[in-house]
């Protein structure tokens, strides 16, 4: 068996310059993870916790930089190219010394083995000048910085495992497949006019909607039966929103895959940040009140026994969210045409104007010494909302499986 070894081409300016801003990134990072290292054995308030929370959210979203530059200057330093040739197989992978991608090709399908120069400024020009062959309808380009007798050694050692010259011209009409072909127009037509294929947005009695309502409706037996305050009803409402925020990091697991390894992280810092100020905001306004507010620090067993009081509604509205996106996400594909980004952004307008409907609310109840009538107002202008919201969430994902058949 042939083997060669080509390591990437280096520029030791690129990488000093690298390794100067990843330690600049490093020092906070490392400053703030001994804070909190420092901070969880002593939080026995919820000013305390939610300063480590926020903190940690901050040193997650933070750390992304180092840890992609870092990875950055490891392939920088240690990257290379390994071509393996054996009979009837060219196999070429690229990463580092323990851990790379490989690729297989047919020494037969090869064609027009050459060295290419690369165009200054370039996508290609890190490599210097690097060899390329033609396979199918694609072209292959590999190593970095080759010289003359490399392309003689590699173009004798395919000749000898493919056992005749290295083809030169086009390819051959079964070499090349074409994976997305644009369907005939009476295919467009009838996916778009097959009911079975596309379906019209939904009625407002689906699965997902009605235990929407039923969750929402929690809320409401628990405030006229159990005697919920106004500040239960904020808990239950902030706990939604973590439970939102939660199924959001799922989808962007499902619609980015690899590329979720640095969203969702960056996706989680930032909503967590968002949600632990929230938390202690909805706590020092509406749970220990204006007048009392910072009294007791929020103490942290206060705060789960408030949690353990509300687990029907906080059960009821997991479940509610859980079946939605197991229905509508996962089964009816509703992740087909969305990006990353998209989905970053989706769950904060919602929540947003949620809460501010919820604030405004709860303000004119607290004026109002906690009369029910509104409290209840309040909760049904959520129901309405978060109805509208998950219809119109539902109507993109039709339309976007219309523009976006697979």
């Amino acid at each position: 068996m042939f083997r060669r070894e080509f390591r990437f081409r280096r520029s030791w300016v690129a990488i000093i310059v690298l390794l100067v801003m990843d330690i600049v990134f490093l020092i906070p990072a490392i400053s703030t993870f001994q804070q909190i290292s420092g901070g969880m054995g002593g939080s026995n308030s919820l000013f305390d916790l939610v300063a480590v929370l926020f903190m940690s959210a901050w040193l997650l979203g933070w750390s992304l930089a180092p840890l992609v530059m870092t990875s950055i200057l490891v392939v920088l330093v240690f990257g290379r190219e390994v071509v393996r040739i054996s009979p009837g197989l060219m196999k070429i992978t690229i990463g580092l010394p323990f851990i790379g991608l490989t690729a297989k090709y047919d020494i037969e399908s090869i064609r027009n083995l050459r060295t290419e120069q690369p165009v200054p400024k370039s996508g290609k020009s890190w490599r210097g000048p690097r060899f390329e062959f033609d396979f199918g309808a694609n072209t292959v380009a590999f190593g970095s910085d080759v010289a003359a007798e490399d392309q003689f050694e590699i173009e004798s050692a395919l000749e000898s495992a493919g056992g005749k010259p290295i083809r030169v011209g086009d390819a051959r009409p079964d070499e090349i497949r074409v994976e997305w072909e644009a369907p005939p127009v009476e295919a467009i037509e009838a996916y778009v006019s097959d009911p079975t294929v596309a379906d019209p947005p939904a009625g407002w009695l689906t699965p997902s909607t009605f235990a929407l309502i039923i969750a929402n409706l929690v809320p409401v037996a628990g405030a006229v039966f159990l005697g919920w305050k106004l500040s239960d009803v904020m808990v239950i409402y902030w706990a939604e929103s973590a439970v939102i925020g939660l199924f959001n990091l799922c989808k962007i697991a499902v619609i980015g895959r690899w590329s979720a390894l640095l969203a969702g992280p960056f996706f989680l810092g930032h909503f967590g940040a968002f949600m632990a100020v929230h938390f202690l905001f909805i706590y020092t306004i509406f749970v220990e009140g204006i007048d009392g507010a910072g009294a007791s620090g929020g103490d942290l067993s206060e705060v789960a026994r408030l949690f353990i009081t509300l687990w029907p509604a906080l059960l009821a509205l997991l479940l509610s969210h859980a079946l939605s996106f197991f229905i509508n996400f996962m089964g009816k594909k509703e992740y087909q045409g969305r990006t990353v980004s998209q989905q970053m952004h989706e769950p904060y307008g919602r929540i947003i104007f949620m809460h501010m409907v919820l604030i405004f609310g709860g303000g004119l109840t607290l004026v109002l010494g906690g009369a029910t009538p509104v409290l209840l107002a309040v909760i049904a202008l959520k129901v309405l909302f978060d109805i509208r919201a998950h219809r119109k969430q539902r109507a993109r994902g039709g339309q976007a499986a219309i523009e976006n058949p697979r």
